[in-house]
């Protein structure tokens, strides 16, 4: 099969598109298909490790002939400025919808009232059933993957010494300053878990100062964005990783990551990081700093109760491994194909 793949964001750009768009076509690529990736991300090679060609920011012409070429188009998130030439030739789109544009039009919102009339008349798939539920039309839910290569448990949870760890953008829905505040109420109650921040962003200084104003130097250590095998050497480390967004999140890659290095979760209960969480943690309701310091305390109080969640984790993260959710967006092309 010939899969032609659009990923308005994709490497050297880090997130949570590039990433998943990455580790399913390296799965088609592996599976025996043709596999072409077109992205508006500048720089880098025009030929991925695992053989699949990168074109960047491709000329009407250019577009035209690969979607001429292919047997399916998979958008990786709804991308106008390349579906047109799909209209035009009647060629399969499957769309999959990661949250960006997962809300109801309202208002002139024209370019948003365009996604949603075309998704009507293509194959919708959803990572969530939160982001299902913003479509007219029904939405296959395929979650996203992660990269079980990289993430893996390599130092017994029995065996970890600190305590919780976050990992993300540090802007404010996020919520890092929730957890903050979180620890605040903590040693009141005379604990004092040590945090790892993971990550960076426009918040940095205001996360450093609320820290400072908290009196949580000496638990709290920033550590910069990190990414890969240094990423899930930092997740090992840790007993704990806390998820604290304010807003709904669509799903929770982040969590997944966390659950494969031997992790238990506590994270909000918005939006999607539910699904991908299943029975390996707890949640608690968005931005609600009483909720969250009692999770905290439930999990760093009673290790049996973290040696349950994590345990369910094997389980729990088979669904997610990047062949599994490429066998089955395969299996949905197929069906669009045919």
């Amino acid at each position: 099969m010939n899969i032609l793949i659009s990923s308005h964001a994709f490497a050297p750009s880090l997130g949570g598109i590039e990433t998943v768009s990455a580790l399913l076509a390296e799965e088609f690529v592996r599976m025996g298909h043709s596999v072409v990736v077109v992205t508006q991300t500048p720089g880098g090679t025009d030929l991925t490790e695992f053989g699949a060609p990168i074109v960047r920011a491709p000329s009407a012409g250019q577009l035209r002939g690969f979607v001429k070429w292919c047997d399916v188009f998979w958008h990786n998130n709804l991308s106008l400025r390349s579906v047109w030439p799909a209209l035009f030739l009647r060629k399969p789109v499957v769309v999959t919808h990661t949250g960006s544009y997962c809300v109801r039009p309202s208002g002139l919102d024209l370019v948003l009232r365009t996604k949603h009339a075309l998704v009507n008349r293509m194959t919708s798939v959803a990572i969530s059933g939160y982001v299902a539920s913003f479509f007219k039309t029904r939405s296959t839910i395929i979650p996203n993957p992660y990269d079980a290569r990289v993430f893996q448990t390599r130092i017994p949870p029995s065996e970890r010494k600190r305590e919780l760890v976050f990992l993300g953008r540090l802007v404010s829905e996020k919520g890092l300053d929730v957890l903050l505040e979180s620890l605040g109420r903590l040693r009141q109650r005379n604990l004092h878990p040590r945090l790892a921040v993971v990550g960076s962003g426009a918040e940095k200084t205001q996360m450093e100062q609320l820290t400072r104003n908290l009196g949580l130097e000496s638990q709290v250590e920033f550590r910069g964005a990190k990414s890969g095998v240094e990423l899930a050497d930092i997740l090992n480390e840790h007993q704990i990783l806390v998820v604290p967004s304010k807003y709904n999140e669509p799903f929770g890659v982040v969590a997944l990551e966390g659950v494969a290095c031997g992790c238990a979760v506590v994270a909000s209960n918005g939006g999607g990081l539910p699904e991908a969480i299943g029975p390996c943690g707890i949640t608690f309701p968005n931005g609600d700093m009483n909720a969250l310091s009692t999770a905290l305390e439930r999990l760093l109080t009673r290790p049996d109760e973290r040696e349950r969640l994590i345990a369910e984790g094997p389980r729990h993260l088979v669904q997610f491994q990047p062949q599994r959710v490429a066998q089955r967006y395969l299996e949905l092309f197929q069906t669009v194909t045919l």
